[in-house]
């Protein structure tokens, strides 16, 4: 069981990582996807995805109740149908950019990869069929392992409540100019420290 808790707390760190990468370097900063008409419906449902996250770690992975794990659930199954939607749209959503980069597509199944690996072992956890029945588990507090799991999921949240903002952000037209002039700076900067090297 300390394994599993463990695999989960890695998975759960791999896709944070990524997803970072990819969805605040790469969507926010690198090609704005909130500036482009045809791009607007994939920064949707990224969106849309951000949006699921935190309540997912909440519901899903810390909640102790039956409850708790039902909502965790609907919310996993409606990130997967968004997701579908998502991949759905990103050929003509990257036509501005000559399409989705190869590398940027390995990326996606990396991140998402690693994103319903951490929900499938978990469930692994969760969910107990022994004896010819189904049953939820919920005091998981006292397995070895679950601490760490819980920490990671815990510390998840505030960073990905602030990431589902900006993205929220770039929705508006006004949210949108905020973005681009934060970026604008950052570039700025980076070039300027470049040029001093």
């Amino acid at each position: 069981m300390e394994f599993a808790f463990i695999t989960t707390a890695l998975l759960l760190i791999a896709f944070g990582v990524l997803g970072i990468f990819d969805g605040v370097y790469l969507h926010l900063i690198k090609y704005r996807l909130y500036n482009h008409p045809e791009s607007r419906m994939e920064h949707l449902t990224h969106t849309i995805r951000m949006i699921f996250f935190p309540p997912i770690l909440y519901f899903l992975y810390m909640g102790n109740d039956n409850n708790s794990f039902i909502v965790g659930l609907v919310l996993v199954l409606a990130d997967i149908i968004v997701l579908g939607l998502d991949a759905y749209l990103e050929g003509d959503s990257r036509k501005f950019m000559g399409g989705l980069p190869r590398w940027e597509y390995i990326i996606h199944l990396f991140v998402n990869g690693f994103h319903f690996a951490a929900v499938a072992v978990f469930l692994v956890i969760k969910v107990d069929l022994s004896g010819g029945h189904f049953d939820i588990r919920n005091n998981l507090s006292d397995l070895p392992g679950y601490s760490v799991m819980l920490f990671v999921a815990k510390n998840f949240i505030p960073g990905s409540i602030v990431f589902a903002a900006l993205h929220v952000l770039g929705l508006f037209k006004s949210g949108a100019a905020w973005l681009n002039a934060i970026n604008d700076r950052l570039l700025s900067r980076k070039t300027i420290s470049e040029q001093v090297k």
